[in-house]
């Protein structure tokens, strides 16, 4: 069973959107609370998941939703 829709993304998914690495993700969103303004929905697994359409937003420079 996936655990994503097409609405979120994993962590993974996150960082090969932005061609780096899930653990610069974490990092950042334990450091200052978000991904450049960018903050996931945490499931009760512990697992993230990153609102698609943010991530677009971030990409095409137009930061956070």
């Amino acid at each position: 069973m996936q655990t994503f829709t097409p609405q979120n993304l994993t962590t993974e998914q996150f960082a090969e959107v932005l061609h780096g690495k899930p653990s610069t993700i974490r990092t950042r969103l334990c450091k200052t609370g978000s991904f450049y303004g960018i903050r996931p929905i945490k499931l009760p697994s512990g697992r993230l998941l990153w609102n698609a359409e943010a991530v677009q937003a971030f990409l095409a420079g137009k930061g956070a939703v």
